[in-house]
């Protein structure tokens, strides 16, 4: 029976379980957009005009196998994007010139800015992690970076680090015409089929969109300029109270969020873990707990 990724022992598997990585998700791609090349491959290559939120629920998929899946699941769905990544083009509107996506700079910006807003998120949410911690999901994640072709050692693998790649990285990033236009239809998505029961309450997304935003970091929310500024511990008031509600949620009801292959894989996942020795009495989610790891698991944390 194969293992997990990232075992519930990982730090990883802390911060991706938590629900708190909703908006983180949508943080990541507010934050990707301000990368032209990044944004411009993004509006070129696929339908994200039309259903931004499926880009959300495909990278969810992306994230979701390459933490809780088996190895050769991770393995495939890494083969499968770096395929698709060889084959895509971008049209360079600062040079007019047609450059292939699979560029090693934008696939390091498309994984710092996932990885900084997930870690950001959670903790800014509530969820406790020291510093330590924090440092070991950074370089648990340097691994993750090479389903998309990435070398390990081009990846931060600290917080340092990452922080330090932002620095360096800053005086190439811009809000372009389809970065703006990228955060307008974050604020106020088309939902897929899988949750047009969700409708009704569309209104209601608004709030969580503007809360996304306004967890970006301060230099980003200056380049948009897209809401007025409001105080930032309202805003961190506002990811904990989220982070408690989504907790709240029971997994069969959350696991609703995601798209059909995420939720088959999410079965499979507890099925190894239970042949493992883990107690799924709690579900996924509650594997957060020590105390219902295996016996090796003790040894692990020792």
């Amino acid at each position: 029976m194969s293992a997990t990724v990232h075992p519930p022992e990982s730090v990883t598997w802390r911060v991706h379980i938590d629900r708190a990585m909703w908006v983180g998700g949508v943080r990541g791609l507010m934050l990707q957009a301000l990368h032209p090349m990044a944004m411009w491959g993004v509006w070129q290559n696929s339908n994200f005009q039309e259903d931004p939120f499926g880009r959300l629920q495909r990278t969810a998929d992306f994230v979701g196998i390459s933490t809780f899946g088996s190895p050769e699941e991770a393995d495939e769905i890494g083969a499968r994007v770096r395929g698709i990544h060889r084959r895509l083009r971008i049209l360079n509107h600062d040079t007019g010139k047609v450059e292939p996506l699979d560029q090693p700079e934008l696939m390091l910006w498309v994984h710092c800015a996932e990885v900084s807003s997930y870690l950001e998120v959670a903790r800014r949410s509530g969820l406790p992690m020291t510093d330590a911690m924090a440092d070991r999901y950074v370089a648990e994640q340097r691994h993750s970076g090479t389903y998309v072709g990435l070398h390990v050692e081009d990846i931060p693998g600290s917080v340092a680090e990452l922080e330090a790649y932002f620095g360096e990285m800053r005086p190439r990033l811009r809000a372009t015409d389809e970065a703006t236009e990228t955060v307008r239809f974050l604020l106020w998505p088309r939902l897929p089929e899988n949750l047009k029961f969700l409708a009704a309450g569309k209104p209601a997304y608004f709030p969580f969109g503007a809360l996304c935003y306004y967890s970006l970091p301060g230099w980003a929310r200056e380049m948009y300029t897209a809401l007025p500024e409001v105080p930032q511990p309202a805003v961190t008031a506002g990811l904990r109270s989220f982070r408690l509600a989504m907790n709240s949620l029971p997994e069969p009801v959350h696991d609703y969020s995601f798209m059909k292959p995420t939720r088959e894989m999410l079965g499979r996942a507890r099925e190894r873990l239970h042949a493992q020795g883990y107690d799924l009495s709690r579900g996924l989610y509650g594997l957060r707990d020590p105390r219902r790891w295996p016996a090796r698991g003790a040894l692990a944390r020792a």
